[in-house]
């Protein structure tokens, strides 16, 4: 999830849409074009297999050779990623790998560490997706009812399923599309956005110009309907709601939803050059913006060790969901960019059997991905969005040149997924 002031507005530049970098104006990840939505199930081989993982995986330290190639993929990435520091978790059956690399803040030379809280950005969303499926579950609403139903004021909200939504068919804009409204946030970044005004500007928007559920589009609007859905169902407030649905439930200690521009502490200072007053040379430092203008898409606090608690239960639907709905999520993964590359599905995205999310505010990435073949976690957290690489968004002054443009933390994911031999290629 990120917006972008950046010359030419709104035009597609490289878009991964599963690893969280979007190298145009627009939202984060992005698809300014709408791409098929021809069923992918078979992203997940063995679903029941996934599902049947119950146990829970053990804590004690890996064996020094796979802790050692897996160090070494991460440093291979975060070297040439655009980060000050990064945090890297990864968890299988044969223990927790826990480290962090680089500096959590340039004015003082602290140290990463691995207890750091971060803005998580869009891995909001399968949060989201899931508190969603568990009132479908409980028979409090159905995937099939159309948002009208519960949101008045959505053009063609009728036909539009809270499952298209979910999986970024609807065909409704994105907010973060909205020209007017990138100027006012990087102009204001400290603004106190409520959801309601974010719904007005995105369904103000003219649609997508798609039939609901035939093309995918990547919308935050989408999203942040869908959490005022859980808050008219619930009767909560979806901060109350994804507590005690997942937070709560899942053990997840180090996981707050803010309500303003509040950020626990211990955090690093994040980093961007987005917004028009940066410089190669110099990032703006965004630590202290309000994310209150990504809400259910994209306001979560998180750590590294609570994500891979949760990349995995949502995974295997564990402490979630019953396995018919979780089985539903596995399966419901559609193709976007072309035969075979992979697809997003309910609120979470699949490409070469790993399920999963990523996400930036301004100034943070993150990646959140499970291996749904071989039983395994990878978190990889930065305290920049600035991307490196053969890259047409602004890059910093010493940008490595000759390999692929990648957001920082999906550079260091996809190095570790290749080093674990399950390798992992963002969309473009």
């Amino acid at each position: 999830m990120r917006p972008r002031r950046s010359l030419p507005l709104i035009t597609a530049v490289t878009a991964l849409l599963l690893s969280g970098c979007a190298a145009q104006a627009g939202p984060d990840p992005a698809a300014s074009t709408p791409a098929s939505a021809a069923p992918v199930s078979t992203c997940v081989a063995d679903p029941e297999t996934v599902i049947a993982r119950t146990e829970a995986l053990p804590t004690s330290a890996m064996p020094a050779v796979l802790a050692a190639t897996i160090d070494a993929a991460a440093q291979a990435g975060f070297a040439a990623a655009a980060a000050p520091g990064a945090i890297v978790a990864v968890q299988s059956p044969d223990g927790l790998f826990l480290q962090a690399y680089g500096i959590a803040d340039p004015t003082t030379g602290a140290a990463m560490t691995t207890d750091l809280y971060q803005r998580v950005g869009s891995i909001t969303k399968p949060f989201t997706v899931t508190l969603l499926a568990q009132l479908a579950a409980e028979g409090e609403l159905s995937l099939d009812d159309p948002i009208s139903e519960y949101i008045d004021g959505v053009e063609g909200g009728d036909a539009i399923t809270l499952r298209e939504l979910a999986d970024m068919t609807s065909g409704i804009a994105s907010y973060t599309l909205d020209e007017a409204w990138q100027a006012r946030f990087f102009d204001e970044p400290l603004t106190q956005w409520t959801p309601d005004e974010l719904i007005r500007v995105g369904t103000s928007l003219p649609a997508k110009g798609f039939a609901p559920g035939t093309a995918f589009d990547y919308s935050n609007t989408n999203t942040v309907l869908l959490g005022r859905v859980i808050e008219k169902v619930t009767g909560r407030s979806y901060g109350d709601a994804l507590t005690n649905g997942i937070l709560k439930p899942l053990g997840m200690d180090h996981s707050v939803f803010p309500v303003d521009a509040a950020f626990p502490s211990p955090h690093a200072r994040g980093y961007t050059l987005q917004g028009g007053r940066a410089t190669p040379d110099a990032p703006e430092e965004t630590t202290d913006w309000n994310p209150s203008w990504a809400w259910s898409a994209g306001g979560l606090i998180s750590s590294a060790s609570d994500l891979l608690t949760f990349g995995r239960a949502e995974a295997t639907g564990a402490g979630l969901l019953p396995a018919a709905a979780q089985l539903d999520r596995l399966t419901s993964f559609r193709e976007f960019n072309g035969a075979g590359a992979g697809g997003y599905g309910l609120g979470w995205g699949c490409q070469n059997g790993w399920v999963g999310h990523a996400g930036e505010l301004p100034g943070y990435n993150s990646s959140m991905f499970y291996d749904t073949a071989h039983d395994v976690t990878v978190i990889t957290m930065t305290n920049s969005d600035i991307p490196s690489g053969d890259c047409e968004a602004p890059t910093l002054t010493d940008n490595p040149t000759g390999i692929v443009c990648s957001s920082p933390a999906t550079r260091i994911f996809t190095s570790i997924a290749a080093a674990l031999g399950t390798p992992f290629a963002p969309q473009r």
